[in-house]
């Protein structure tokens, strides 16, 4: 039995747009009308200008862009920023304007008989001219405003959506909502008669600011559910984070790697697994640049690249603090060793800095990532940004087969749990920690392997002496309770000794 046109499935046209198509399945239905609904700065005009744009450059489908708002030579200046010379492809006869904005300093009266006959020929002619295969109405709310009956504007939006249909075109209407988890758009009607909703959010959040898109719908067609981060970058445009493309699938060895000294790698039974995240809790001052400074002169002493991202320390100083220890960074740059980035978290966005990361790792393509500090980040997002940009940058790091190290700085001096290690502690493999420990007066430094997954290692709490030479692991604290806890005291040799009575060091 032959299957006819009706019942084929509908096939997607891929936008182009940096993990859009992974949520979207594939893309947006093929030969449909899409609404894109959002406030004022949620990203509509990039989002449609980006449609077409990779549509010209990926796929060779030309497109044509209705304006009702801004005029061309504004869409042409606003985002030359993003590479896409838009005056280069309307003279190959790739992208043509339809020009429909209406001049400021002129009142229009809509008659009850006003209908969109001459501007849908404009329409059908543009993309006759230019054989297109994409278009862009921005935004269809403008001309709608003037309209009193809402019957009217149905009728209209339907006669647009059938006549996009008919052209065989795939099209994106964008349309202005009122709040960001309100109504689809402003009139209430547009998400009707179009085939699919997406939804881009901008929401203040904790006075932060977090971008999101949702596929609300795609009629005869799946799609990923919920919202997801993106972004929007120089010279690339929105790009969308999709934390659904987490999988479980990562593999898993047993090579080992040496954390840089050698006292720590007999702790964890041997060295670090290769593939491994490894999270460094410390109080400021306990170490912590110390052990990625370690981590990444062993990466070197093995032949391995390192990617060290800083984000309380200037290149210069963590040079400084290297040399001190024995560990030359300069010579390790010269040598393709090592690539340092030094940035302040606030001069980009949470979603920012993780596409900058993976494209740092893309580039550079180490055999080791160390981050000081990841709680440093904390203060630029919201809880829940965070813990995406955890879960996106250890996913990708573990899908690389990377060895990943990142430091956490604990709220008080003694210790205790922070934001961060609440986000990362669950998906790490290896946990140290790093405490002071105050002893007969005097103030000591203390380590311990919390936990490692798939490795015996010990689970004494250890001196952590710190000098010219870098790290050295000493002995363990025999008398002393309450590390961990933040309140070390003492214990009296003879509640130790019962202590031992209790619990034999051989049947631990």
């Amino acid at each position: 039995m032959n299957t006819s046109a009706a019942d084929a499935p509908i096939q997607k046209v891929a936008t182009g747009i940096k993990g859009f198509d992974f949520i979207a399945e594939g893309g947006l239905p093929e030969g449909r009308t899409i609404l894109v609904g959002g406030s004022a700065g949620s990203g509509k005009t990039i989002f449609a200008s980006q449609f077409l744009a990779e549509g010209i450059r990926k796929a060779d489908q030309n497109g044509v862009f209705v304006t009702f708002e801004e005029h061309p030579a504004d869409i042409r200046r606003n985002v030359c920023t993003f590479g896409w010379d838009i005056a280069q492809w309307e003279e190959e006869g790739k992208w043509r304007f339809v020009d429909a904005a209406r001049d400021p300093a002129q009142e229009i009266h809509v008659a009850g008989d006003y209908d969109f006959g001459a501007l849908l020929a404009r329409i059908e002619h543009a993309v006759n001219t230019v054989d297109a295969k994409r278009v862009v109405l921005d935004s269809i709310g403008a001309i709608f405003g003037y309209f009193v009956d809402s019957g009217r504007v149905r009728h209209e939006l339907f006669r647009i959506a059938s006549a996009l249909r008919d052209m065989k075109v795939t099209a994106i209407l964008t349309g202005e909502r009122t709040s960001e988890y309100g109504e689809v758009a402003r009139h209430g009607l547009e998400e009707f008669v179009a085939d699919g909703v997406v939804i881009l959010r901008n929401v203040l959040e904790e006075e932060k600011r977090r971008r999101t898109v949702e596929i609300l719908k795609f009629r005869g067609t799946m799609h990923r559910k919920g919202e997801y981060p993106f972004t929007v970058l120089p010279r690339e445009g929105i790009v969308v984070i999709p934390l659904s493309a987490i999988e479980l699938k990562q593999r898993s060895g047993d090579i080992r790697v040496t954390s840089g000294n050698a006292e720590l790698d007999r702790m964890c039974g041997g060295g670090l697994f290769r593939d491994s995240v490894i999270l460094v809790s410390g109080a400021t001052g306990t170490g912590k640049t110390l052990m990625v400074t370690h981590f990444v002169d062993g990466a070197a002493a093995a032949g391995e690249r390192s990617l060290l991202l800083a984000y309380e320390e200037s290149r210069e100083q963590l040079g400084r603090n290297a040399i001190g220890w024995g560990t030359d960074f300069d010579r390790l740059e010269r040598e393709g060793k090592l690539r340092v980035v030094c940035e302040y978290p606030e001069t980009a966005g949470i979603e920012d800095h993780l596409v900058k990361i993976k494209d740092e790792i893309e580039a550079f393509k180490p055999d080791r990532v160390a981050m000081d500090s990841l709680s440093a980040l904390e203060r630029i997002s919201t809880g829940r940004g965070f813990r995406e940009f955890v879960l996106g940058l250890t996913s990708f790091i573990k899908h690389k087969e990377i060895t990943g190290l990142f430091t956490s700085t604990t709220p008080t001096l003694m210790g205790g749990s922070s934001v961060t290690e609440a986000h990362i502690s669950s998906i790490t493999d290896t946990i140290v920690l790093l405490r002071y420990v105050e002893l007969f007066g005097e103030m000591k430094r203390g380590i311990m392997v919390l936990k490692m997954r798939g490795s015996r290692h010990e689970k004494e709490i250890r001196e952590l002496v710190i000098d010219e030479e870098g790290m050295h692991i000493g002995h363990q604290f025999r008398n002393v309770a309450g590390i961990l806890a933040g309140h070390p005291t003492q214990i009296a040799v003879s509640e130790l000794e019962r202590l031992d009575e209790l619990f034999p060091r051989e049947a631990m």
